[in-house]
């Protein structure tokens, strides 16, 4: 059993290495590609030179992260197969239908208008050429939308039943894949990736102020990037408290981990600030912060929009205190009990597949409406006690308020650059700012990847919320396998990294020793 545990933990730091590094990629994709479209539809309407040089600017940045994120996304969804196989055969036609979609829809839109955008320029006229850059920045977030409506499902499954036979779930309704969960996760994402690009091109164009040869160029990029990057920002925050409410819906356990919240309450306040205390269980009386700042009432409005919602934390969950879909409190199922459902299931489905292989109907029927009866407490047999239900706490407060903290500040930083460059000459005497924005660029990465992960960490143990754990969803490979595709995988990922910011380095500062807007400049 510790060595099963030891797979399971190497096989989860395998995929969240390709999931973070993929992860790096994704959202400067996202929001380059609206950023530059924006650029181009400028210069279509206008026939002004300068932004057909902005525009190629930034898409010769954008093609080359392209191409990495298109590398490490295939190899993440190959690991279904390889790490996680019981998973795939677990989930059916269900997590394969959005993944195929995107596949052959959204990914080939893409890469074929992309190819267009790239090399077409005096190829195909000006219109037409700005509807491909527009059909890639659209063909962006279609590509995902069907990834991340994988990935809601996960976290709520829904629109399927679980066929005994196959021993696998089935889709019944396409439609329910769409969820509230589903549609606020991928806004959440696609507009953080606006707010991250826009930091981006506010810091490379800072660097080109610092040079002083571009004063021009970088202050119309920097226009376009902070009002992109703003309005993203604005509407991540929006999506953002849509996601807390159904979090507080769907998944209370992970709500209570990112607030390290034990006993919950009407008009729960907020943890703004604080440190979780490591010797905190469930079931002891240790307090729950060494040391905190909270907003009175804070999460009851957060999660149920009313200043005295009943939130439930952690130990309230496990003793089968929550909250149902329509923000009522009630007494639900605590998590020994689940156990036991759950166990109950199981041996549901044997009985189910002794009769159904026997050829004796009316047991098989019995059996299998006792197992659709606990099905919904399936993954809770794989349990030995309730403490194994609880996801990584201190890890999820922390990354919480990573996520909420930058946020905040970078809806001050796009504020003072918008100041900043509309206002006559300040943006020229503000060579603080410069600094603060390049230096800003890498933490608008750490905002993003922290953003992930309360959404990751904050479900465990499950793969598929409530019916699947990861113990139960890996591949039977051995140790040292897993092991040594991890190693390779970090080698080569961090040369692909060390690749790519090397090739953006060289290019902006190549270009930084000349006027990109210049007449002849390419």
């Amino acid at each position: 059993m510790e060595n099963l545990s030891t797979i399971v933990d190497w096989s989860r730091m395998q995929f969240a290495l390709t999931a973070i590094y993929h992860w790096l990629f994704v959202p400067l994709t996202l929001g380059l590609s609206v950023i530059m479209a924006i650029m181009e539809s400028i210069y279509v309407k206008n026939r002004d030179e300068k932004w057909l040089k902005i525009t190629k600017f930034w898409m010769y940045l954008f093609a080359i992260n392209f191409a990495i994120g298109a590398a490490t996304g295939i190899i993440l969804e190959f690991e279904f197969g390889t790490n996680w196989s019981n998973y795939s055969w677990f989930v059916g036609d269900i997590f394969g239908a959005p993944l195929a979609i995107e596949g052959i829809v959204a990914f080939f839109l893409e890469a074929t208008f992309g190819a267009v955008m790239i090399f077409g320029w005096g190829k195909v006229s000006p219109k037409f050429h700005l509807v491909a850059t527009w059909l890639t920045a659209i063909g962006a977030s279609v590509s995902a939308l069907w990834i991340l409506v994988a990935n809601a499902w996960m976290q709520y499954p829904a629109g399927m039943e679980f066929d005994p036979v196959q021993m696998r779930n089935v889709m019944v309704d396409f439609k329910a894949l769409f969820s509230p969960v589903a549609i606020n996760k991928f806004l959440h994402a696609v507009f953080s990736g606006w707010a991250l690009a826009g930091v981006f091109v506010v810091g490379v164009s800072c660097f080109l102020l610092l040079r002083k040869r571009n004063r021009d160029f970088a202050v119309s990029s920097i226009k376009v990037g902070s009002w992109v990057g703003l309005a993203g920002l604005l509407l991540t925050m929006w999506t953002g408290d849509g996601s807390a409410v159904q979090v507080a819906k769907v998944q209370p356990m992970k709500l209570a981990a990112m607030e390290g919240l034990y006993h919950g309450s009407s008009g729960q306040g907020l943890a703004v600030w604080g440190i979780v205390n490591p010797d905190k269980q469930w079931n002891n009386d240790e307090p729950e912060y060494l040391s905190e700042i909270s907003l009175p009432h804070g999460l009851s409005i957060l999660a149920t929009h009313t200043w005295d919602g009943f939130v439930p934390g952690i130990t309230d969950i496990i003793n089968g205190v929550s909250v149902n879909a329509q923000g009522d409190t009630i007494n639900t199922v605590s998590y020994q009990e689940r156990i036991v459902r759950g166990q109950q299931a199981h041996k549901a489905l044997e009985q189910y597949r002794k009769a159904y292989a026997a050829g004796d109907k009316a047991t098989a029927e019995t059996a299998l409406a006792a197992l659709r009866a606990d099905y919904p407490y399936f993954g809770y047999a794989y349990f030995n006690s309730v403490d194994e239900a609880i996801p990584p706490v201190g890890l999820t407060f922390t990354m919480f308020r990573v996520m909420v903290f930058c946020g905040s500040y970078f809806i001050l930083f796009f504020i003072v650059a918008l100041l900043l460059v509309y206002r006559k000459n300040w943006i020229d005497k503000s060579k603080w700012f410069y600094w603060v924005a390049m230096l800003s660029v890498p933490l608008m990465w750490l905002c993003s990847q922290a953003g992930w992960a309360v959404a990751e960490v904050g479900r465990q143990p499950w793969t598929v919320q409530d019916l699947l754990p990861t113990v139960a969803g890996i591949s039977a490979n051995q140790l040292d396998s897993v092991i040594i595709t991890f190693w390779i995988f970090a080698v080569v990922f961090a040369l692909l990294l060390v690749a790519e910011v090397s090739i953006m380095v060289r290019f902006v500062e190549k270009k930084s020793k000349t006027d990109i807007l210049a007449a002849g400049s390419k």
